[in-house]
């Protein structure tokens, strides 16, 4: 369908199946990712947010070897979406804190991990300190383990950038990321990369973050099965051409040059890619 599409489709984990798929019976995990495979893509960077998604991402994993690639992190905010979701804690860190000393050579990345301040998950300072905390343990995880960090930021990019480079963070990308572009360029500074998610199409700030920031600090994602080109739609990893070709107009460049660049810039902010894809 495409060819090569730059390898950094994050599918987050949810409960005992990925989000990309319907739960219940019927689970169709396989089909997406056999259709993943079929349209060109060559790894599919899986991202967890709690403790008891780990054990079900390995073995995802190890199901498909060199293509499903797990990272554990703590989320900033907790809870499956068929419970009362909260603000993280570092309760929530301890319980992962084992699952990842056990897993770390299986790892990817730590992600998504992060800062999220929207008001009905973190309405008091109290609540926005503990994510702090929370997410500076694991910038330190990251740091001793040598592994890049996915990072969550919604309502919360300043502040999150700001800790990212006090904390002295380097290989680090932004997912999704909701602020200003003027804000997202101190992140281009620092050397940060940004991923783009196919609802580019239907976000007016994804758009005007696309036309300031450079190629070469840009990734593709489709953070399934969310962020589809169709709100309330489930978004699948096949999508991400989607992305590549609306940054191709955006940029006034040929897809294959966006595809190629964004596939170099996913394997200097995820080293261990090279192992498992040929370009």
């Amino acid at each position: 369908m495409m060819g090569k599409v730059s390898k950094l489709v994050c599918l987050k984990i949810q409960g005992q199946s990925l989000q990309i798929c319907d739960p219940g019976p019927g689970n169709d995990i396989d089909a997406v990712v056999e259709q993943s495979k079929k349209v060109g893509l060559l790894a599919l960077v899986a991202v967890a947010e709690h403790a008891g998604e780990f054990e079900r991402l390995i073995e995802l994993s190890d199901k498909y070897p060199g293509f499903v690639l797990p990272c554990f992190g703590v989320h900033p905010v907790q809870g499956n979406p068929s419970q009362e979701q909260r603000s993280a804690t570092l309760e929530d860190l301890e319980d992962a804190l084992p699952l990842i000393e056990k897993y770390k050579g299986c790892l990817l990345a730590i992600g998504e991990v992060g800062l999220d301040f929207t008001p009905r998950f973190a309405s008091t300072e109290v609540q926005k300190n503990e994510q702090r905390k929370v997410f500076i343990e694991q910038i330190e995880i990251a740091k001793k383990l040598d592994l890049p960090l996915n990072v969550h930021s919604r309502s919360a990019g300043r502040p999150t950038i700001n800790l990212l480079k006090e904390q002295g963070a380097q290989k680090v990308l932004l997912h999704a990321f909701d602020g200003k572009p003027s804000v997202a360029m101190e992140g281009v500074k620092a050397g940060f990369f940004f991923s783009i998610p196919p609802s580019i199409i239907r976000s007016e700030q994804k758009q005007k973050l696309v036309k300031q920031l450079p190629l070469e600090c840009i990734c593709l994602e489709t953070d399934s099965p969310a962020l589809g080109p169709v709100k309330q739609i489930r978004n699948e990893p096949q999508n991400i051409s989607i992305s590549c070709q609306y940054i191709a107009q955006v940029k006034g460049l040929s897809v294959e040059k966006v595809m190629e660049v964004t596939t170099q810039n996913a394997i200097k902010l995820f080293p261990k890619l090279q192992k498992f894809i040929r370009l």
